[in-house]
């Protein structure tokens, strides 16, 4: 009876309330990054230097009214944002922090898949809102976040071939010696372009673009559904963060101290985290046909014609005659 609790409830709450806290302090670096860059003091007044302040917006947020249209989709309207949540939490599962939750064997492939169906959490929300405003800035969304997934799928083919895997234990490994931002730096600048784009993040941030859409998909959301849109994108922030990591600068993976690679993992991702607001703070926003001309003209072309040179290049040099 113990050991059942313990594999279904306290197992699954040590996973998501880490995660859940790490989004919540996120938040307030943000605001306190985004506050000294613009020469003011951000949160300073809930708690001690403002800690408390992820804690106070989170409870006003949860226990505010709901808004719930009456033209909407009573169902799908409030199954959206936890899809939103649950797929943002689910995709931590095979990271190596230093030892995933579920082993995969196909661990990159797990984290492609997942993050695609985040496309439905946005379309739903936009649509089930029953309005034009969300609808429109749920097709932009989708749009933004379809067409980033292309070039981040062709990057981690690329890094699948340097690294001959597809288990994230794998990049670890063949990272001990070299980080992988060494022989491929223009890969690795497009991916973290990219996760730019695929979260949302400034100067990519047009699903939420107030000034032409009043917010975008999540326009018509209040309260509680909102918030946990808002935790969704920031875990998926960190996730992206987390897997820049052990992509390309390597968890520096120590089998007798993994005390040691968790903090080197969870550090490597914090500044790169901290990079995010830093963007933020210094680009003004793209146009949206900057922002896709970006992807299809610069980035497509230039990852495909990687994918082929790093395929062709082991048999060039082995002499042997390309295997249909």
């Amino acid at each position: 009876m113990i050991s059942i609790l313990i594999t279904h409830l306290i197992n699954p709450l040590a996973f998501i309330v880490p995660i859940l806290l790490a989004v919540a302090f996120l938040t307030l670096l943000e605001r306190k990054l985004l506050g000294y860059m613009q020469f003011r003091k951000g949160p300073n007044i809930v708690g001690p230097y403002g800690l408390l302040q992820p804690i106070a917006d989170g409870v006003k947020l949860f226990i505010k009214e709901p808004v719930r249209p009456s033209t909407s989709s009573p169902m799908l309207f409030l199954l959206t944002p936890m899809l939103a949540l649950t797929l943002a939490l689910t995709l931590w599962a095979p990271m190596p922090m230093p030892y995933p939750v579920a082993d995969l064997n196909l661990g990159v492939l797990f984290i492609l898949a997942l993050s695609s169906l985040a496309v439905y959490s946005i379309l739903g929300s936009g649509w089930a809102s029953n309005s034009k405003y969300a609808l429109i800035g749920a097709l932009r969304a989708v749009a933004q976040t379809i067409s980033y997934e292309v070039s981040l799928g062709l990057i981690l083919l690329n890094a699948i071939i340097f690294t001959g895997g597809f288990t994230l234990q794998t990049f670890n490994i063949a990272q001990e010696s070299v980080w992988l931002i060494v022989p491929a730096w223009p890969l690795a600048a497009m991916w973290y372009i990219s996760t730019l784009a695929e979260t949302n993040r400034a100067p990519f941030d047009l699903t939420e673009g107030e000034s032409e859409l009043v917010s975008g998909f999540n326009v018509e959301y209040a309260g509680g559904p909102f918030a946990l849109f808002f935790l969704a994108e920031y875990a998926n922030i960190l996730l992206m963060n987390t897997l820049s990591a052990t992509l390309f600068l390597g968890a520096s993976h120590i089998p007798t101290m993994p005390e040691l690679t968790a903090i080197n993992l969870m550090t490597k991702a914090a500044l790169l985290s901290v990079v995010f607001i830093w963007v933020r703070a210094s680009y003004p926003r793209f146009r949206y046909d900057q922002l896709m001309h970006l992807i299809w003209k610069n980035f497509l072309p230039l990852t495909l014609a990687l994918v082929i040179w790093h395929l062709a290049l082991p048999i060039a040099f082995a002499g042997l005659p390309p295997q249909l």
